[in-house]
């Protein structure tokens, strides 16, 4: 091997160490979802990074999604989806589908995922040992021709209501074991709500002070109106992004639940490109990384 090759892994190992040092102990909550969910090689990668920072000492969390995974459910058995402000109206049966996707077919698949990376993975949904205590959510439509907005009832779609943390203490401290959580939770009447998994690991990584924050996603990050990947930016940055459009559309509900989570205490929140392989790692143990980095009240 060539000596600039080993000088290449030295300086990779070396820059990694302090990052190893000050998050040993640490609690990083990982939305994983979007291209890192369905390519092969992606699904690999992620799996080996959430692994290597269990082995030095880091406490991950995973949260996942699954709304293609769904769709092509509903399709295979002809039954149509209906959405209101992006939000699929979910009814009784579609509500059973959801839970038997996240919480069986998509969850238990990357918990074998990690397991054969030599990780020791757990599968659960918000309704073990009651983790996430939902309240529906209804969409409000304003319209110019009423004068009162229209509260529209789109089924089993819910919001965080609380979060009991007790079960994921239990097995990250007790039995160094590696949480994958499914975005589902239960309302006080018993009820099961499906709960977009963003704002799921974001209550999460409040509730646990986390560390960070990561959402992974198709995009390199927060783009300024160049193109360019911003990072390194605040709270009242973020503000002044949104106010003057340069954060927009589809970015918007990830960036809003990024800044939730550092304005609520959590280290940092990073929007990073899941299209890249180990990009979880890149982000965290580079100087550079791989995505949008939104510092909370600890500076990087």
């Amino acid at each position: 091997m060539p000596q600039t090759d080993h000088n290449s892994i030295a300086h990779v190992l070396t820059e990694a160490l302090p990052y190893i040092t000050r998050f040993s102990g640490k609690t990083f909550v990982i939305k994983y979802g979007g291209n890192a969910m369905i390519d092969k090689k992606l699904q690999q990668s992620f799996a080996k990074d959430i692994v290597l920072m269990k082995h030095v000492g880091m406490n991950p969390i995973v949260v996942h999604g699954g709304g293609p995974q769904i769709n092509h459910l509903l399709d295979k058995i002809g039954k149509k989806s209906e959405f209101i402000q992006g939000m699929r109206v979910t009814d009784s049966e579609t509500m059973d589908i959801a839970q038997m996707v996240l919480g069986g077919l998509i969850n238990k698949d990357i918990v074998s995922l990690i397991n054969q990376q030599g990780g020791k993975a757990v599968g659960l949904t918000g309704k073990d040992a009651d983790l996430i205590y939902a309240k529906q959510l209804k969409v409000t439509l304003d319209s110019p021709e009423v004068q009162q907005p229209e509260i529209i009832d789109i089924g089993h779609v819910g919001k965080v209501d609380s979060i009991d943390a007790t079960v994921l203490d239990v097995l990250i401290h007790h039995g160094n074991f590696i949480p994958v959580i499914a975005p589902i939770g239960v309302g006080q009447d018993g009820q099961s709500y499906n709960i977009n998994a963003d704002l799921v690991a974001g209550k999460l990584a409040e509730i646990l002070e986390a560390e960070k924050l990561m959402l992974l996603t198709n995009t390199s990050g927060v783009l300024d109106k160049s193109g360019h990947v911003l990072t390194g930016i605040d709270a009242n940055q973020v503000k002044e992004l949104i106010a003057d459009g340069t954060i927009a559309g589809g970015m918007l509900p990830k960036i809003q639940c990024a800044l939730e989570a550092v304005q609520t205490g959590v280290g940092s929140a990073h929007i990073i490109d899941g299209r890249v392989q180990h990009a979880v790692l890149l982000e965290i143990f580079t100087d550079i990384g791989v995505g949008t980095l939104i510092k909370g009240r600890t500076k990087y």
